[in-house]
């Protein structure tokens, strides 16, 4: 399996490289992911939606600085405007968002270039009182992340569609400390470019099973990438391990349909898999019993994580299960709706997600140009696909699955609470 998973993340991060949503790089690992299910003998489709595209010339940021304007590397945010190739120049002032909570008064923004302090918004009424106070642009740190690289991200469509936005890229940590400590007094933004509509897609394959109509085990993964990144960890990793899953489970005899689906846009935030459960939700609702979604699975360094979202049986079957090929695993019941096993979950299918962090934050090469091949561990990739292969071929032939699919209350309440805030609910279908 490791010659096969290099094969794949070579072509997906050398040959491909950065694969932005909706971009020829995007499409283009759509292309290969097929015609690579199709090999394995997988029946495939290719189900597109609407995607706000990412397309920009160049960007920059200056910052006054005892006196002299100073240029820094910068990196808009997806969902966000450019300035149209002009230059915007506002007083700076820093907005510690972690402490400023709300109700607020953020009158002090107005017109001003703001040094965010802070990752993702997961508010909608703290993002609303952003825009209220119009801030002539946003500056993102993300504050998980002290680097000297700025970190690509992008704005949950289902805020900036209903609340509007303003120009917004990230900048380095590093560059922002430097700029508090020298006492920056004011910034100029330019950024050529910025949005367009456009259009991604989800790559799914189906592996039948004799019982047309029993239950459908899910695998997922993404194929788009931030800006300026290869993505090898996040997420050429996972859509490797797809495929190489796909070449294994095909050949097997099984009861029970598994569906693999390599998801666009999910760097915008799982906009490809919510769009999945808006078509399906339906289908879902009758016969998904299980999404095990694979997203920067094979860091050199770390250690294995796999989020549940789902009955408690489910996370002893899946501990036992990797603990079968020695692999140790730190089973948690948080929810994280930043991956695309979130959306099943809000379309009540039991939902795992397992990735490899390797520091408290995440990993140190997050959504950076560094993410490269040089990060991740083959034969530890192997492994742990061999062990969810096992497991997933079980799952797919035992007469009755031994898990329910009732999401616990504890988990429950904040599935609706991020679905109706960051997605947007099922208003959206």
């Amino acid at each position: 399996m490791e010659a096969e998973l290099l094969r794949h993340l070579t072509v997906l991060c050398r040959d491909i490289g950065v694969r932005l949503t909706g971009t020829p790089g995007e499409r283009a690992a759509g292309d290969y992911i097929a015609e690579e299910f199709r090999r394995a003998g997988a029946v495939v489709s290719r189900e597109p939606f609407p995607v706000n595209v990412r397309e920009v010339q160049h960007e920059r940021v200056e910052i006054l600085l005892e006196g002299k304007w100073v240029t820094f590397p910068c990196s808009l945010f997806g969902n966000t405007p450019g300035t149209e190739g002009k230059t915007l120049e506002a007083p700076l002032v820093f907005f510690e968002s972690p402490a400023e909570t709300s109700p607020r008064d953020l009158s002090r923004l107005r017109g001003k270039a703001v040094v965010h302090l802070g990752s993702h918004i997961e508010s909608r009424q703290a993002y609303r009182e952003l825009m209220e106070a119009q801030p002539a642009f946003l500056l993102f740190v993300d504050v998980r992340f002290p680097g000297d690289v700025p970190l690509s991200d992008s704005m949950f469509p289902a805020y900036t569609e209903t609340l509007g936005a303003v120009p917004t890229v990230g900048v380095a940590y590093m560059d922002a400390w430097d700029w508090a400590r020298l006492g920056a007094s004011a910034a100029r933004l330019t950024v050529a470019g910025g949005m367009r509509p456009g259009q991604s897609e989800n790559i799914v394959a189906e592996l039948p099973g004799q019982d047309p109509d029993a239950e459908i085990l899910f695998i997922g993964a993404h194929h788009d990438t931030q800006a300026d990144s290869v993505g090898a960890d996040d997420n050429g990793s996972g859509v490797a391990g797809l495929l190489a899953l796909a070449a294994v489970l095909a050949p097997q005899p099984r009861r029970r349909t598994i569906r693999l689906i390599s998801f666009g846009a999910e760097e915008q935030l799982s906009v490809g898999s919510s769009a999945y459960v808006r078509a399906h939700r339906e289908e879902l609702r009758a016969r998904g019993r299980l999404m095990f979604n694979l997203d920067s699975i094979g860091s050199l360094m770390g250690w294995t994580e796999i989020i549940s979202n789902g009955p408690p049986e489910l996370v002893g079957l899946v501990r036992n299960a990797f603990a079968r090929h020695g692999l140790p695993v730190r089973m948690l019941d948080g929810m994280v709706p930043y991956a695309d096993h979130f959306p099943f979950v809000a379309a009540d299918v039991p939902g795992l997600w397992m990735w490899r962090p390797n520091c408290p934050s995440g990993r140190f090469f997050h959504h950076r140009p560094d993410d490269d091949l040089s990060r991740l561990s083959f034969p530890l990739m192997s492994r742990l696909l061999t062990a969810l292969a096992g497991f997933v071929g079980e799952m797919a032939n035992v007469p009755e699955l031994p898990f329910g699919r009732t999401i616990p209350p504890h988990q429950a309440d904040s599935v609706k609470q991020y679905w109706d805030d960051l997605f947007g609910g099922w208003k959206q279908s």
